[in-house]
């Protein structure tokens, strides 16, 4: 999926936008940091991929350096977080919210036409990841929308074959298999 390079840059680069960002009433903020160069361009800023950053960096094995740039990098968003709290919840619940509806989008999408779809799951799931991090992040209340998580997941237990861990090995030991299963596994044009 990405480099550390990649994963870094873009932490940094939602650092410095992160506090007009939580006050804000978007879910996604445009970034003007250009993406390393061969890599994609950044996603928008949302506390999804920013926590799904965060992780990927914390997974890594890192040189001294890196080890430092990173820590650092996670005291300043342990700060925001701590200073905005408030905003930080709301935004969690809300992003939450979106990132449901884009995951129930694509788990729909695929019932329709597994064939059209099953190759998209690599990285489709990082709305999955997204979802696990953004309800750590703030008491999760709404109960449809737990609901709808509990059934997109039973049904994708049941048309997961289970598997080796599906993006790069080097961020494994970030995403254990009995908390992220989904990401442990693939989608076949055949569902049940």
């Amino acid at each position: 999926m990405s480099s550390f390079d990649y994963d870094f840059r873009y932490l940094q680069a939602g650092l410095e936008d992160l506090e007009q960002y939580l006050l804000s009433g978007e879910i996604f903020w445009n970034l003007t940091t250009p993406a390393p160069r061969g890599e994609p361009e950044y996603p928008r800023l949302t506390l999804g991929s920013l926590l799904l950053a965060r992780v990927r960096l914390e997974a890594r094995q890192l040189t001294i350096a890196q080890q430092a740039q990173v820590a650092d990098a996670i005291l300043r968003l342990d700060a925001v977080r701590t200073h905005w709290r408030v905003a930080w919840e709301q935004k969690a619940k809300r992003s939450f919210g979106v990132r449901l509806r884009m995951w129930r989008d694509f788990i729909e999408e695929y019932r329709d036409s597994p064939s059209a779809n099953v190759d998209r799951y690599s990285y489709e799931v990082r709305l999955r990841v997204m979802l696990h991090l953004l309800g750590e992040e703030s008491d999760l209340q709404n109960k449809a929308e737990v609901d709808l998580l509990n059934s997109l997941d039973a049904y994708l237990k049941v048309n997961l074959t289970p598997g080796k861990f599906i993006w790069e090995s080097e961020i494994q030991a970030g995403f254990p298999s009995d908390v992220y299963w989904y990401l442990y596994g693939f989608l076949s044009e055949n569902i049940r």
